[in-house]
């Protein structure tokens, strides 16, 4: 358990991007709670976001002693703010916080959680101090990240540990029969895939019923699935269907859990993933994987992309690069889908060792949750 076991965290999240914010949020304060003994503040301004992650529809406030969430609006509902105030990638603090912050007694350690990258200048940037201002508090900086200087990437103590019996136990199998699977699961090349709207789905999807063996995707709900209902010619797509046109099953899936859908990537052969919490699951998940990255207006998200790939694929043989750079940009837009899934395929059990490396890499730093507790350690 951490030095910091006494103390209180607030964690304040906007629910801005779908489930990417809150389930970041809700990870990193689970976490906090179980593995390192402090009492957490959980503060969520779309409480229903959480109530669906959690897979459980329990009253907004019940949790286990250490952990609370709490309405964002709810400024009745302590006297005081913790020794760590957290705002969750720039979404800001509600003003009756700022207003504790400013009048409180003590003081409080105030930190920017920022969204993960692997841009160059992170590293410069990360534990930083900045000055508010309005009133007399410093604001830190702490940035996620993929190696040494940054804060790390989410990871839980045991989740080696919980991947290896998932694939030693016969996981998979019994996870498809929980989804409503009767047939075997290793019969089939099995893709999860939680995406945004794609450019040029429909020519990747053909590929895929085209192919020389079967292939089922399992898609759950989410706001891809219009593009899998216009390609099938369904007129709606409920959790539970299955359509199957040529070598490919399409399987629609229920909004899961975080334990589920950890499970689900792990089961899978390849991953497709959006936002920051798949995308770092997908990274544990030891599979090969594509990243659809949201998309800006100012085109900003191919910068990261493109940074992303440098570092993940610096130590992957030549031709693997090339295959994933290529596959990766058309995911994302740049070119037809069809083409660069076809010429990955002669790649894929290149890749699946590569993922495998890329996982032991990163598990060689400090997790997030960590790394922030002994920042916080070290400041206060």
């Amino acid at each position: 358990m951490s030095s910091a076991s006494s103390k209180t965290w607030d964690i304040f999240c906007r629910v801005v991007d779908n489930f990417g914010d809150i389930g970041v949020c809700w990870r990193l304060a689970r976490q906090l709670a179980s593995e390192h003994g402090l009492a957490v503040r959980l503060w969520v301004d779309v409480p229903q976001a959480l109530r669906v992650m959690r897979g459980q529809e329990q009253p907004l406030g019940w949790e286990p002693s250490n952990l609370k969430v709490l309405r964002w609006e709810s400024s009745e509902a302590i006297a005081s703010l913790g020794e760590v105030v957290m705002e969750a990638f720039g979404g800001g603090l509600p003003e009756w916080a700022v207003d504790k912050l400013a009048h409180q007694n003590k003081a409080s350690l105030w930190i920017n959680l920022e969204y993960l990258s692997a841009e160059s200048w992170v590293a410069s940037c990360h534990g930083l101090p900045s000055p508010h201002p309005a009133i007399n508090l410093k604001r830190y900086f702490f940035f996620p990240g993929f190696g040494a200087g940054t804060g790390g990437l989410l990871r839980e103590g045991t989740l080696a540990e919980q991947r290896a019996e998932f694939a030693d136990g016969g996981g998979a199998q019994a996870l498809w029969t929980s989804l409503g699977g009767q047939d075997p699961w290793r019969e089939a090349f099995n893709i999860s895939l939680f995406s945004y709207e794609v450019r040029n789905l429909s020519g990747w999807l053909d590929v895929l019923a085209q192919g020389d063996r079967p292939t089922r995707l399992l898609i759950p709900v989410g706001r891809v699935l219009p593009q899998i209902r216009d390609w099938v010619g369904a007129g709606d797509l409920q959790p539970g269907d299955a359509i199957q046109r040529g070598r490919l099953i399409c399987r629609v899936l229920p909004f899961l859990p975080q334990p589920d859908y950890d499970r689900l990537l792990w089961a899978c052969d390849f991953n497709v993933v959006r936002g920051e919490d798949s995308f770092v699951r997908a990274q544990w998940a030891l599979k090969p994987f594509l990243w659809h990255i949201y998309p800006q207006a100012d085109d900003a998200h191919w910068i990261k992309l493109e940074a992303f790939l440098g570092r993940y694929l610096a130590g992957a043989p030549e031709a693997l690069a090339k295959a994933v750079r290529a596959l990766s940009e058309a995911w994302n837009g740049r070119r037809p889908i069809g083409p660069a899934w076809s010429a990955v395929q002669v790649q894929l059990s290149h890749w699946s060792r590569h993922a495998v490396s890329w996982g032991g890499e990163l598990a060689g730093h400090d997790d997030l949750a960590t790394s922030l507790v002994k920042f916080v350690n070290k400041v206060l």
